[in-house]
């Protein structure tokens, strides 16, 4: 049994890929456009702009593995009540993520310390996604 996230994006996705590509320093495995796909995958004629979104993508962040998509079928409604925490090493590696995800972003907890970390930060990034990101020591 495995638990996989999902994002969801209306139409951003592609760029939501690049995005992420910089912030953790990762490729894509697998990108689809829904002009790649069978049809009869889904029950509605495409608009020209919707083949050119992405149908199925994946990607290894930090160790996990997340799939990605452009959703067709419904409005995607972004919110602060799922986020995803990305466990690193030193607080060097949580700045330069920092640094490449503050960008048009929702700064909620800016890069600091605590009493359990040497650095962390909280954000809703540019594509309606919360991510924390933090080591798990005070000494790096």
């Amino acid at each position: 049994m495995k638990t996989t996230p999902v994002l969801n994006f209306n139409g951003s996705c592609a760029q939501a890929i690049k995005f992420y590509e910089k912030a953790f320093n990762t490729k894509p495995d697998f990108v689809m456009h829904y002009s790649d796909a069978d049809p009869s995958d889904w029950s509605q004629p495409l608009t020209d702009a919707q083949k050119n979104n992405v149908y199925h993508a994946e990607m290894n962040i930090a160790g996990q593995r997340f799939m990605m998509s452009d959703n067709i079928t419904f409005d995607i409604v972004y919110g602060n009540n799922f986020f995803v925490v990305i466990t690193v090493d030193t607080k060097e590696e949580v700045q330069k993520m920092y640094d490449a995800m503050k960008e048009g972003s929702s700064i909620l907890v800016p890069l600091h310390s605590t009493t359990y970390s040497s650095g962390t930060f909280n954000l809703i990034d540019k594509f309606g996604v919360r991510w924390a990101v933090m080591t798990e020591q005070t000494q790096r």
